[in-house]
């Protein structure tokens, strides 16, 4: 919608998998296509993000009479099939060094990491949730400088633009929906 706003019809949007535990189920639940779990859950770790969020996105805006086009790719595969850069060597290396002397040193049952500078031996026991035997959702750091500058470069709706009367009408129009509508939904 911001981009929109200011003429921009195109765009692109990077999406980590962990974000599908913060959508919102009823959203999910007329998407016919997503697996669901013997009690009628979604299986949220099978969910086709890209796809799904096309059709909400799609659908969301065609009900308001705006043709919008997404085209999806998920880009897994060829992350990890670029060639490596000279920071990758060393990270790869130090936590093999790593790996190996906790296992030489008797350790077991941990996730080897690299923290400010230390290789640091994560517990996978700490790493798990106690309530469902699953690995936790680990989230961004928003404090660090690497999200500092990745999120500069982030075009997204801010609180400012819906405080702003001109740039929150601005808005509405892009999105084909009212002032009241953007403010309730994006608040």
């Amino acid at each position: 919608i911001r981009r929109r706003a200011v003429g921009q019809e195109h765009g692109v949007v990077v999406l980590a998998e962990g974000l599908a535990e913060k959508l919102d189920p009823a959203d999910l639940n007329e998407l016919a296509e997503v697996d669901r779990d013997d009690h009628g859950h979604l299986r949220l770790a099978e969910l086709p993000l890209g796809p799904v969020l096309r059709q909400i996105l799609e659908g969301r805006f065609g009900a308001r009479g705006v043709g919008l086009k997404i085209v999806t790719k998920n880009i897994g595969y060829e992350l990890r099939c670029a060639d490596p850069i000279p920071f990758d060597g060393e990270y790869t290396r130090d936590l093999g060094y790593g790996a190996a002397r906790f296992l030489l040193g008797g350790g077991t049952e941990a996730m080897i990491t690299r923290q400010e500078g230390r290789i640091v031996p994560l517990p996978l026991l700490e790493l798990m949730d106690p309530e469902t035997g699953r690995m936790r959702v680990r989230w961004v750091d928003t404090e660090l400088e690497s999200y500092e500058v990745a999120r500069s470069y982030m075009v997204r709706l801010e609180p400012r633009d819906l405080e702003d009367p001109e740039q929150a009408e601005a808005l509405a129009r892009a999105g084909a929906t009212t002032v009241e509508d953007l403010r309730k939904r994006f608040g």
